[in-house]
């Protein structure tokens, strides 16, 4: 998928108007204010929803396929990155039937590692850029941050907003330095983080979400799962709901991408009747959603295999990554 709406665009069809940033803040802070009893009942109440047997099964493998398999750490290495490749070419050593997750997400240095690892597979590499997950530092550094990951062959970049400019009510800064980024990335997509749990409200999840659409992401992220609290299920509908609405207004179709706190299969099964429920059946592609996670392939593995056994696997059957 690729995003070929513009700020220009919607500036031509009167969407939204970004001579100024007050322009741009009365139809931020013109969308509908966020009806927070009912968001929260309707995520609990999709919540409650099952999904058995046959239908379990394919929303599995459906969710396994949807993964960005994720190492975001200060002492990741690159035997720790090539390890985590290997699990993606081949998740269950024992079953060849397991699907391979979307994508392996990685800091930007490791990107050259995991492209030589996945050689030969479809598994994309996603880079985290704009200095994650801060994204504190000068423009100049972001934009140079993005240039690296793509130059080591990146397929896909996951950068931060800048939640400070966001606060200061500096929204034609945060828009633009989306719109710099997205030029930066090349053929490359682009997931815009909103760093959810920092935005404090759901009024505000609205506002940065349009941001990141209108800025030409192809993704909007929640996080970047080093804040809490991260993918809950009222904000990964609200951020549904707004990819909704922006393809109405539009006709632009936009991904989602909640990271987080997604552990268990019945985390993730949540999530697809989120978007099952929202956006509809078109959405339940991993060309449009993708979870970030590092521990949920592990269990969405052990209960693949109690499906298919009728008994629960140990711990020690899956890899520890």
């Amino acid at each position: 998928m690729s995003n070929s709406f513009s700020l220009q665009d919607a500036a031509r069809s009167g969407l939204v108007d970004v001579s100024s940033n007050a322009s741009l803040t009365r139809f931020l802070h013109g969308l509908p204010g966020v009806d927070l009893v009912g968001l929260e009942a309707r995520a609990a109440m999709l919540g409650t929803r099952s999904i058995k047997t046959t239908a379990k099964a394919e929303g599995i493998d459906l969710a396994i396929r949807m993964i960005d398999l994720t190492t975001l750490e200060g002492m990741d290495t690159r035997g720790k990155v090539r390890s985590l490749c290997a699990k993606a070419r081949r998740p269950d050593p024992y079953d060849a039937t397991v699907p391979s997750p979307a994508a392996i997400c990685v800091y930007g240095d490791m990107v050259g590692h995991a492209k030589d690892a996945l050689s030969g597979t479809s598994i994309k590499v996603a880079a985290v850029a704009t200095a994650f997950p801060s994204g504190r530092a000068s423009p100049r550094v972001k934009l140079m941050d993005v240039q690296d990951a793509v130059a080591q062959g990146a397929d896909e970049i996951d950068m931060v907003i800048d939640r400070g400019a966001f606060h200061e009510g500096r929204y034609l800064d945060v828009l633009e330095e989306i719109i710099a980024v997205k030029a930066a990335c090349g053929n490359a997509h682009l997931k815009v983080i909103l760093e959810t749990g920092e935005l404090k409200t759901y009024d505000n999840i609205r506002r940065a979400s349009w941001l990141g659409m209108l800025g030409g992401g192809d993704f909007i992220k929640t996080s970047t799962g080093k804040v809490s609290p991260a993918a809950t299920a009222p904000v990964v509908l609200l951020m549904l709901q707004a990819i909704r609405d922006f393809h109405k207004s539009t006709g632009q179709i936009i991904g989602m991408k909640p990271a987080g706190g997604i552990r268990t299969t019945k985390d993730a099964m949540k999530m697809l009747v989120l978007v099952k429920e929202t956006l509809g059946d078109r959405w339940l592609d991993p060309d449009l959603f993708r979870i970030g996670a590092s521990a949920l392939l592990n269990d969405l593995l052990m209960q693949r295999t109690k499906l298919r056994t009728g008994a629960y696997s140990g711990p020690d059957y899956v890899t520890v990554d």
